[in-house]
C-alpha cells in the first residue's frame, strides 16, 4: 500500500486499511481529538477520534517527516527495536 492509494479510499476504507495493516505507535490529544498514530510500512497514518463518542472526524497520510514532530515525545524508539 501506497499513500496515494490509501488516500483514494472512503474513510472507512481507510480505517479498514489501518486496522488490517497499521501498527499503532502513539497518541496524542489536540482540541478535543484523540489522534493516534500508525505505521503504515511506507508512510504514516493518522486517525482523529472524538473521545467521549468515539466518532471518527478524520483519517489522513502523512507524507511529511516534519508531521511528525507531535509525537517524538511519545514513541519509544528501543520498542520498535524488538518489533
Amino acid at each position: 500500500m501506497n499513500l496515494t492509494l490509501f488516500n483514494t479510499h472512503s474513510l472507512a476504507g481507510r480505517l479498514e486499511i489501518i486496522l488490517a495493516q497499521g501498527s499503532f505507535l502513539a497518541a496524542r490529544g489536540r482540541r478535543g481529538y484523540r489522534i493516534e498514530l500508525y505505521d503504515m510500512g511506507n508512510f504514516f497514518a493518522e486517525v482523529w477520534s472524538n473521545p467521549e463518542t468515539n466518532f471518527i472526524a478524520l483519517i489522513r497520510g502523512l507524507a511529511s517527516k516534519r508531521a511528525l514532530e507531535p509525537y517524538v515525545t511519545r514513541i519509544n524508539l528501543l520498542e520498535m527495536i524488538y518489533w
